[in-house]
């Protein structure tokens, strides 16, 4: 198992974290969603320069090769990318409003290596340290599993249509108490 290093994305990263995006949306989520779905996906999801503008978004590497990225923002914008309709950048209230969880991508080689639940656990870890008491995403059916492991829980389902076919997504949410691995 490779060793991962992680450290906040900038703004040079964004062509290889847009590829990182495109190969996870065509490789491992695509075991979800009918090809349609996948082609809305892309209209749907993708980078958001906000939240690497606000430095609150982390990429994880093993020997050098981008393994996965994602992160955390205090903006009302549930998700999406930088071309998704509908965004919402006006600031969050820490102990008020969730932090949201945002844009988790992971390399096709290296699913289920433990490389979500690391930027997970970093984002909840910053979002916490920023004031918020409580975390909400919006999850594609890929993502789901690893959340609901995570302790997160459905709040609602619901298709999101903009990008043509429906693609179906559940917001889910957490409460961020003590530490990662402590009891809450």
């Amino acid at each position: 198992m490779a060793d991962f290093t992680h450290r906040i994305a900038t703004e040079a990263d964004i062509p290889a974290l847009v590829a990182l995006m495109d190969r996870s949306i065509t490789g491992p989520l695509a075991a979800f969603l009918t090809p349609d779905q996948i082609t809305a996906s892309r209209k749907l999801m993708g980078i958001d320069s906000q939240i690497i503008a606000d430095r609150t978004y982390v990429i994880v590497e093993a020997d050098g090769e981008l393994a996965g990225c994602g992160g955390w923002s205090g903006r009302i914008t549930e998700y999406g990318g930088d071309h998704t309709p509908g965004r919402k950048p006006a600031p969050l209230t820490p102990g008020v409003d969730a932090a949201r969880i945002r844009a988790m991508y992971t390399a096709p080689g290296f699913v289920r290596r433990g490389v979500g639940r690391l930027i997970l656990d970093l984002c909840e870890s910053a979002a916490r340290d920023a004031g918020y008491d409580r975390a909400e995403l919006v999850a594609t059916m890929g993502g789901e599993p690893l959340y609901l492991a995570a302790g997160y829980r459905e709040i609602e389902r619901f298709e999101d249509d903009r990008g043509g076919a429906p693609v179906p997504l559940v917001r889910m949410g957490k409460p961020l108490v003590g530490r990662p691995n402590e009891p809450g």
